[in-house]
C-alpha cells in the first residue's frame, strides 16, 4: 500500500467560491470592472468631443482662406491735401526720431511707428528713401497695406 496524499472531495457548488478566470488584454477589450469602463468610455467620448469642438471652432474662427488679397496701397484719405516732395526732401528724414519712407511714388511719416515695427529697426534701412521693395515683401501681413493710409503725407516729385 503506498501512502499518497489524499485529495479531498470538491465542497458542494453552493458553497464553492467562484473561479476567477484570468481575462488576457486586448485591443478591444479593457478588463475593467464593467462600472469603471463605462466611466472610462465616457471620459474617451468626452475627450473626442472636445477635440472634435477644437478642430471646428479651428476651422470656424481660424485664419480666412479666402480670396487673395491684391497688395494694393489705396488712395490718399479724403480731406488729406496732397503735398509734394522731392527726392532730396524725403532723404533729410532718416533717423529714428525723423523717419519717412517712399513707397510707389506716395511719401509716408511712419516716425510714429519706428518703435512699435513688429520687424525692429528693419523699416530704419530705407528711411528717407524708397521703401518700396521691403513693404511689398513676404513678411508683411495685408494689414500693413490697410494700416499705412494713416501715415501719408503726400507724392513724390519726379
Amino acid at each position: 500500500m503506498t501512502m499518497g496524499l489524499r485529495h479531498a472531495p470538491p465542497p458542494p457548488a453552493s458553497t464553492r467560491r467562484p473561479h476567477r478566470h484570468r481575462q488576457k488584454m486586448s485591443t478591444h477589450h479593457l478588463s475593467l470592472p464593467f462600472g469603471r469602463r463605462i466611466v472610462f468610455e465616457k471620459m474617451v467620448v468626452i475627450v473626442l468631443a472636445l477635440i472634435l469642438c477644437f478642430l471646428v471652432g479651428a476651422l470656424v474662427f481660424g485664419p480666412k482662406a479666402s480670396k487673395p488679397v491684391a497688395k494694393t496701397i489705396q488712395q490718399p484719405p479724403p480731406g488729406k491735401a496732397s503735398k509734394s516732395y522731392t527726392k532730396a526732401e524725403v532723404s533729410l528724414h532718416n533717423t529714428r526720431t525723423d523717419c519717412w519712407i517712399i513707397i510707389k511714388d506716395k511719401v509716408y511719416d511712419v516716425t510714429p511707428y519706428v518703435e512699435e515695427h513688429p520687424g525692429g529697426d528693419t523699416i530704419l534701412r530705407h528711411a528717407g528713401d524708397d521703401s518700396s521693395e521691403g513693404f511689398y515683401g513676404p513678411q508683411h501681413a495685408t494689414r500693413v497695406f490697410d494700416m499705412v493710409d494713416e501715415f501719408y503725407i503726400g507724392e513724390l516729385k519726379h
